[in-house]
């Protein structure tokens, strides 16, 4: 009996529709996360998740967030009702005059506005689709190195090119600005070109004022279409107008862009997936016609968004006090990623560390690209518990005072070669 049982068990898992399914690779981050987890080692140190962690090492929500979700679950006359297909209007109209400035001639002129989506993510997929299926485009570009999920994104929307421009100098820790406008020169009329508000994922590193304006005016003799990627507005420099200095620059030149913003990092709603898709057209009368295929998108996709933290992010930006206290937030976040950055650079020189370690104080934002190969990262990870990308991007706010003399140490080991195993790394720093 137990002979035909198993047989039978055998027969049905070769005749199941899944059994060819392949399993895929495991997402990096949160691989790296798991096993952080997992290790029981107390000196272990996660630099690898992308989320703001305090001093002390754990996960802080803002005190006005605390104080405006009390607000919001204690308000009887809210209901748990569905909300629009593109979201609470309070929340997309706050979002966009957030990216766009209070007083951006787009809005004044109602020729911009913004459709609420799951996240910064979510905003990206339903700017693809859109592309894709209504403007009829196939090509994109994003910076090499970019956010892994770029390319995934737009391949899944039907994006038939997908192409890099180049961005990080490895030798220089810097910008490559010359080979990044070669690239774009390069780009046929009407491609997507994805650009990163403030604070690049992964490098850190943003164009100038002046280098933004250049690419403005590579981009219009082009026709090139920009989709800018704001995931970091305010958290970035604590000043949220000076993090949208490039969006308002292409605005005011007379481009009509998508703007893919979250709200995840600078008000610390992770889990809640606020985001918004902020669409900035030349005239205000092919509003209707773009609003409603958008509308068809997001109802065939997952029909309207989660309301609680755009309630959240709502509120606070349209009550002045609550606003107020939001800024100061931004500001104890970005202030504290700065000391990190400084106090990281000025212990890996108190150790005569080889390499120049200004780029990690130049970079701005959560991440820092520091140059480190991946032997180096292997043997961070293998022998001091220390959890970072391979690339060598790391999360500054994994940083605090109780660790960074440990990690800087370690990292000093594996640089010059003196960690447990002697990393047999091909050290470029």
């Amino acid at each position: 009996l137990f002979v035909i049982v198993a047989r039978s068990v055998r027969s049905f898992a070769a005749m199941s529709i899944f059994a060819d399914v392949q399993k895929g690779p495991a997402i990096e981050v949160f691989a790296l996360t798991a096993a952080f987890n997992n290790d029981t080692n107390p000196k272990k140190v996660n630099l690898s998740v992308g989320a703001y962690r305090t001093d002390a090492g754990v996960p802080w929500v803002l005190p006005v967030v605390r104080k405006t979700e009390i607000s919001i679950a204690s308000d009887e006359s809210i209901n748990h009702e569905y909300l629009p297909v593109t979201g609470l209007e309070s929340f997309t109209n706050a979002a966009t005059e957030l990216v766009l400035g209070a007083n951006s001639p787009a809005i004044k002129e109602k020729r911009a506005f913004g459709v609420q989506t799951i996240s910064g993510t979510g905003a990206l997929r339903i700017a693809a689709d859109f592309l894709h299926t209504q403007l009829k485009r196939n090509v994109v570009y994003y910076s090499n190195p970019t956010w892994e999920n770029h390319h995934k994104i737009f391949a899944d929307a039907g994006f038939t090119t997908l192409k890099s421009y180049r961005y990080w100098d490895q030798s220089q820790r810097q910008l490559d600005f010359k080979n990044m406008v070669a690239d774009l020169n390069e780009a046929p009329p009407g491609a997507v070109i994805i650009l990163h508000a403030c604070a690049h994922n992964p490098t850190g590193i943003d164009p100038t004022q002046e280098q933004w304006k250049e690419l403005a005016d590579l981009m219009e003799k082009k026709k090139l279409f920009p989709l800018f990627d704001s995931a970091y507005q305010g958290f970035a420099s604590g000043d949220p107008d000076l993090d949208a200095w490039a969006v308002r620059h292409f605005v005011e030149r007379g481009f009509e862009l998508f703007t893919c913003q979250s709200f995840a990092k600078n008000f610390g709603l992770y889990c809640e997936r606020a985001g918004n898709l902020t669409v900035v057209q030349q005239h205000g009368a092919t509003k209707a016609a773009v609003h409603s295929q958008l509308t068809l998108l997001i109802r065939g996709q997952y029909s309207n968004p989660p309301a609680f933290g755009a309630r959240i992010v709502s509120k606070v930006l349209n009550t002045p006090e609550l606003r107020k206290e939001w800024l100061e937030s931004i500001q104890t976040m970005s202030s504290r990623i700065r000391t990190m950055r400084k106090a990281l650079r000025d212990k890996l020189v108190e150790l005569d560390t080889p390499g120049n370690w200004d780029h990690i104080v130049n970079q701005i934002g959560m991440f820092s690209y520091t140059g480190l190969n991946e032997s180096q990262v292997n043997a961070l990870i293998k022998e001091y518990h220390i959890y970072l990308l391979k690339t060598g991007r790391i999360n500054m706010c994994g940083l605090n005072n109780g660790n960074i003399d440990y990690v800087a140490n370690a990292i000093n080991a594996a640089v010059t070669g003196k960690s447990g195993n002697a990393c047999p790394c091909d050290n470029k720093l």
